[in-house]
Order: C-alpha cells, then structure tokens, then sequence
C-alpha cells in the first residue's frame, strides 16, 4: 500500500499526465516511427531507422513541443474547462499554475537543445512551432473557421518535421496528409459543438456560436463528402495494399457519424461523435502497417538487435 506522501505525489503525477495528454503524446510518437519506418524511409533497413539519433531527437523534441503546447493551451483554458470538462479539470488543478508553466518553459527549452543535436534548421523550426501553438492559445482559437485550420494545421506539424527530414517528397504523401487534415478539421468542428456552453462562457467565437449549430453540421458535411477525393485517389492511384480496407471502414464510420451528427445535440452525445473520430485517427496510425504486409512480416523477421 501507498503511504499519503506516495499517494500525493502519484495524484500530481496522474494530474500533470493528465495536462500534457501523454497518451495522445504517445499515439504521436508511434505514428512518426511507424510513418518512418514504412512510408518515409521504406528502402532503409530497419535497424538504421530505429536507432537514427537524429530522428529520435526529433521525435522526443516534437514530444516535448506538444506537451508544452497542451500545458500553455490549459492555461488559457481553465476557466472554460471548468465548464466543460469539470473532473477533468479538478485532477489538473492539483499541480498549480507556476508548476505548469516551469514545465511549459523547461519543455520548449529542452525541444529546442534536442532540435540542435541535428541541425540548426530544426532548432529555427522548433522555435517557429512553439511560437505558433502559443500564438493559437492566445489569439486564433478564439476565432471561427481560422482556429479550426491552424489547431489541424498543428496537428500535422510533427509528420511534416519528419517528411522534410527524409526528404520524401511523394504526392502519395501528400494525398494522405490531406485526409487527415480534413478528418482533424471534422474533429475540431465536433469540439466547438460538445464545447458551446463553456466557449459561450468565455466569450470564444467559435463555427457553433457565430454561425449557429445547423451551419457548422452543414460544413462538417462537406468536409466528410470531402473525405471521398483523397480516398478515391489513394485507392485507384497509389499502391497502399490492404489498407484500403481501413479507408472503408473509415468512410462506412463517416456516415454512421453524419447521421447521428444531425440527429444528436447535446453535449454528451456530441462527444460520442468526438469518440467516433478519434478512433478513425488512432486507427489510421496502426493501418501504416497494411501499406505492405510483407514488409511488415519481413522486417520483424529478420529483427536483430544483437
């Protein structure tokens, strides 16, 4: 058994886990490895990728860059929060604000170190990074339409570091990030709706408050239906193997989601669809592996770390 200074500190750590999201920091992690890996350096050998120190610090620097970015984002949250996520928001509270922002500037501070192990150009990207998720903090979530694209324009940030890195410039890449950038743009959507009472609150000018729920459900449509182009795309133009499979399912979800997105609204059942939507982007990084099974068979085959 614990003893109360155990437990103590056990809560504090939960809490600031808590914060910091650290398993959607650890669903990242496994996508940039997995999109290496099998998309970005696929003509490498597994090993040379794996224990490539340069990509391992831009990894963990990228990590670091996203936790400070979710400490900064609870910062300016916390109120609306209080709100919207209030047993959330009680576990966060038990690490204090100072403590969140020592953390939020030891963070940066550590990506931008980790970033200057590789090159100079990382640290400049880092830095521009990090001044952008606080610039979106600060200013741009509370602005309609706009937030929505930057907040997923962020989103896919740490698989573009890494794109560069490699020097992987495939329009089969491309087509990909154009999905996920539209189903991170239905979910941001999907947030203002479960978030409207608190955004009301605060004073946010989110999609839902300026132009009203029916609007947001109407662009949220067209975003799905434009789900279909980069599937079609990637399902007749490129070779992605079995993980056609995964894109439909994805859309078969999709219009489960648009049928319970016009018949739902409150807040508990809107965040049923957020659920929804999560799972199509968590499933998305372990169906990297469906690009070419063999490979995948292969390479954890002749796996030696010896």
């Amino acid at each position: 058994m614990f003893n109360r200074k155990q437990k103590h500190i056990l809560l504090k750590f939960f809490s600031m886990f808590s914060v910091v999201r650290g398993y959607n920091i650890l669903i990242v992690v496994i996508a940039q490895y997995l999109a290496s890996i099998y998309i970005f350096a696929s003509d490498m050998p597994l090993k040379k990728v794996l224990f490539d120190v340069n990509l391992l610090m831009l990894v963990l620097a990228t990590a670091a860059v996203i936790a400070a970015g979710y400490i900064i984002n609870n910062f300016y949250d916390s109120e609306k929060d209080l709100i919207n996520r209030p047993n959330k928001t009680m576990l966060d509270k038990l690490v204090s604000q100072n403590t969140k922002l020592s953390f939020y500037f030891v963070l940066n501070f550590s990506a931008v170190v980790m970033a200057s192990y590789v090159s100079f150009k990382p640290v400049l990207f880092f830095s521009f990074y990090i001044f952008a998720i606080w610039f979106y903090s600060h200013k741009l979530k509370k602005r309609p339409i706009i937030g929505n694209v930057v907040s997923a324009l962020l989103t896919l940030t740490p698989f573009f570091v890494i794109f560069v890195y490699y020097y992987n410039f495939k329009y089969v890449i491309l087509v990909h990030a154009a999905f996920l950038f539209l189903i991170i743009s239905i979910r941001e959507l999907t947030k203002d709706l479960e978030n409207i009472k608190g955004d009301l609150t605060q004073n946010y000018r989110t999609v839902p408050i300026v132009y009203g729920e029916a609007t947001s459900k109407q662009i949220i449509t067209a975003l799905v239906v434009a789900t279909l182009f980069p599937v079609y795309f990637l399902i007749a133009k490129f070779d992605i193997g079995y993980m056609y499979l995964y894109f439909f399912i994805c859309e078969i979800l999709l219009i489960i989601y648009l049928i319970l997105l016009w018949s739902f609204s409150t807040k508990t059942q809107y965040l049923w669809l957020h659920n929804i939507l999560k799972l199509i982007i968590v499933a998305g990084v372990f169906s990297i592996l469906l690009i070419d099974v063999d490979l995948v068979i292969n390479r954890i085959m002749s796996v030696n770390f010896i």
